[in-house]
């Protein structure tokens, strides 16, 4: 039986191998990676790329007599939340430290650096004292609209408000809305989720810019204590984003990249008294960290570190419940080979999974190892064949023919959910388009967003593969940075794959 199961795998890599010559990998790379460009709130620099965006939300923070100007827009909305903005930086510094070298071969590497420091750079501002951390920003109106659209149960102020509201960043008039986590009122999840972010920037940053790489880790080991200090989820007064997987996992995870970034011993000791919070998990997303802990501290037990055995287990049943042939599968797969976990931007698993599955891979490759689900023995290749099966799909091989990535291939969507894209440019007529007039003659106007939102990955399709290209249609069409992060250095590994250099 162990096997049939290796075989099986190896025929599948061979037939994903074949299909994959026509992706052109590098270009889906550059794409995914200008995407950030599209999402940057604040004064917009000269190379700037995405060029129907102009400066946005340059007095945010004014309120409260803070810079919180910059950092990034987390979807389709005008809203910076902290937690998933963090978690973005986490997932691009980690596909730099893995696949950099790639990266810099392929020209994108200093792309990459500059994203992940537009993210850094607001997390600094953000982190005001040593307990004090503002988390998210926002106008009324988004909170409203995110709550409808996406079926949450939280909502802000009168929900009919936000029927009234759809507007370019560029055009924001309305107050905007900030929220703080601080010693009375702690936010773990996310002061820890931030540390992992800087932590992991850090180790990325260190050999072009030593002196701020040490101060984003000096930042980072602050942050860590301030949330292992003050425990309190923020779920209970978030009006967003709120985590509801509690804060055990943020605390492991920020701890592992802490001990990456210092190998000090402290923190060793940390993820080994609080192992017994790790649990088997079969997602991997912006409130789940698990899988990322399991698969990140697995390396330091296949590279020696025997304490560490419950985390490389806890990875092997992650992948084996991800697998499709696996026998202790439990993740379902759509009629044309796409992971499904839930409906609503069902893309950020697929990649985020992805990631973890080409370097899961790689770390056993190194090690000489396989993967054990219970009788079924899988290759290291195994984990990459499935990667490149999710990648492939993405990217325009499935039943609709159709690229979930905008502006890659000639088939793509071209009504993304996503209000800076779907308004004319600022740049094109300067009339400014308030909330009103947004929604009433730009929401459900019936034609292709005016501007190409390129390297934008939406929410996707449903579990039977149907897709409807129709704006309103945020579950399928909204992008976030957090689907496109882990897939940059997915991309790298599999151009490496193919020698696109």
């Amino acid at each position: 039986m162990a096997f049939s199961g290796l075989f099986l795998e190896l025929l599948a890599l061979v037939l994903v191998l074949e299909l994959s010559h026509c992706l052109d990998y590098s270009d889906a790379l550059s794409k995914s990676i200008l995407f950030f460009e599209a999402q940057r709130s604040g004064p917009l620099p000269s190379s700037q790329r995405q060029n129907w965006r102009g400066d946005s939300g340059l007095y945010d923070g004014a309120a409260e007599n803070v810079d919180l100007v910059g950092g990034y827009y987390d979807a389709g909305d005008n809203v910076k939340y902290l937690f998933p903005m963090a978690f973005t930086i986490t997932m691009l510094s980690w596909g730099a430290i893995e696949y950099g070298n790639s990266m810099a071969q392929l020209g994108e590497l200093q792309n990459v650096l500059d994203a992940i420091r537009w993210g850094t750079d607001f997390m600094i501002k953000a982190n005001t004292g040593p307990t004090t951390l503002w988390v998210q920003e926002s106008y009324l109106h988004d909170f409203l609209f995110l709550s409808l659209n996406l079926g949450l149960t939280m909502q802000v102020g009168d929900p009919r408000a936000d029927h009234n509201c759809w507007e370019r960043p560029e055009d924001m008039d309305t107050d905007r809305q900030l929220y703080k986590v601080d010693e009375n009122n702690p936010g773990t999840e996310i002061a820890a989720e931030t540390a992992a972010a800087l932590a992991a920037s850090s180790i990325v940053l260190s050999g072009v810019d030593p002196g701020y790489s040490n101060f984003l880790l000096r930042r980072a080991e602050a942050l860590f204590e301030f949330a292992n200090q003050y425990r309190g989820s923020f779920w209970k007064t978030c009006p967003f984003y709120c985590s509801f997987n509690g804060f055990h996992d943020e605390l492991l995870w920020a701890a592992a990249w802490l001990f990456k970034a210092t190998n000090a011993a402290s923190y060793l000791d940390f993820i080994e008294r609080n192992m017994d919070k790790s649990v088997p998990t079969s997602e991997f997303s912006w409130d789940n960290k698990h899988a990322g802990v399991q698969v990140l501290l697995s390396n330091f037990y296949l590279s020696g570190q025997e304490s560490l055995a419950k985390f490389k287990d806890h990875a092997d049943r992650f992948f084996c419940s991800v697998l499709p042939y696996s026998p202790v599968n439990r993740v379902s797969t759509t009629p044309g080979g796409m992971m499904f976990v839930r409906t609503g931007a069902n893309m950020q698993y697929v990649t985020s999974t992805s990631f973890l599955a080409a370097v899961f891979g790689d770390y056993l490759q190194a090690a000489t190892q396989t993967l054990a689900c219970q009788d079924y023995i899988f290759a290291p290749d195994t984990l990459m064949s499935f990667a490149l099966n999710q990648v492939n799909y993405i990217l325009g091989q499935n039943p609709l023919g159709m690229s979930y990535m905008v502006g890659y291939s000639n088939y793509y969507p071209l009504e993304p959910h996503h209000r800076g894209a779907s308004i004319v440019s600022i740049y094109e007529d300067s009339t400014p388009v308030n909330c009103v007039l947004g929604f009433n003659e730009w929401f459900y106007r019936p034609f292709p967003n005016p501007n190409v939102l390129t390297g934008a990955i939406v929410g996707g399709p449903d579990r039977w593969d149907a897709f409807l290209d129709w704006r309103p249609n945020s579950a399928q069409l909204e992008p976030t940075t957090y689907i496109n992060a882990p897939f940059v250095g997915l991309l790298a590994r599999i151009c490496s794959l193919y020698n696109f250099f």
